[in-house]
């Protein structure tokens, strides 16, 4: 049984995601602030989190970012603010989908479950364990999901080890910013493509020599990138 995490302030509304999730053979833990929200995620073990943006002693933001650092589970955030800018950041943090309230606890078990089976099949085990992409010192392992550059590890977040295997794994090919989002988030863009960007300068910031004049993600402007060869 899938095990998921629910840090969310009001009780009414956690209750309510519990009950939706919980008919749907989940096993399900609230956590009603941030810090103990934070903390249990980090001791125990839980198959994707529902993380509230507005929070008591720290915010949906915080707690993603330094999650991102150890966790490489679903994180769906959930919040009544709907700006763009909300959304991009908490994607551009790590965060898997935002979900404005108010919405709809089937919607809530649909994402929920889509995501968990996107995450499954990323992170299969039956993966062989000699799938490594290697190219110009750059070393990306799909299996264990690590990357190298000249034999030094560098730490890249889910989603941006997402886009980087997706644009290794299709060398030469170009992806346009919307594929891209909707090949790794596993959503329509609408719109959200400009996460896709801040993914991209992260990325390029941690495997690159020089980012503005990148070795092995190309930009073709108007257009999208590609993984050079």
């Amino acid at each position: 049984m899938k095990k998921i995490l629910i840090v969310e302030d009001d009780i009414s509304i956690a209750e309510l995601e519990r009950d939706y999730l919980e008919i749907n053979g989940f096993s399900v833990e609230i956590e009603n602030t941030g810090i103990k929200g934070m903390n249990r995620a980090k001791k125990e073990k839980f198959d994707l989190i529902i993380l509230d943006l507005m929070l008591p002693e720290m915010d949906g933001f915080q707690i993603c970012k330094e999650l991102r650092d150890t966790l490489d589970i679903p994180i769906l955030m959930v919040s009544a603010k709907g700006e763009g800018i909300d959304k991009i950041r908490g994607l551009g943090l790590g965060a898997d989908d935002y979900i404005t309230k108010p919405f709809s606890p089937n919607e809530l078990v649909a994402r929920v479950k889509a995501h968990l089976k996107r995450y499954e099949r990323l992170t299969n085990k039956d993966r062989k364990e000699n799938e490594i992409i290697e190219m110009n010192g750059l070393s990306i392992d799909a299996y264990s999901r690590r990357v190298y550059v000249n034999n030094k590890e560098v730490n890249l977040a889910s989603k941006e080890f997402d886009v980087l295997l997706l644009l290794a794994s299709n060398p030469n090919r170009v992806f346009s910013k919307e594929e891209i989002f909707e090949r790794v988030w596993g959503l329509d863009s609408l719109g959200d493509v400009s996460t896709v960007t801040v993914h991209i300068r992260r990325i390029r910031e941690k495997i690159e020599y020089d980012t503005s004049q990148p070795t092995y993600i190309e930009t073709l402007w108007g257009v999208g990138y590609r993984f050079k060869i």
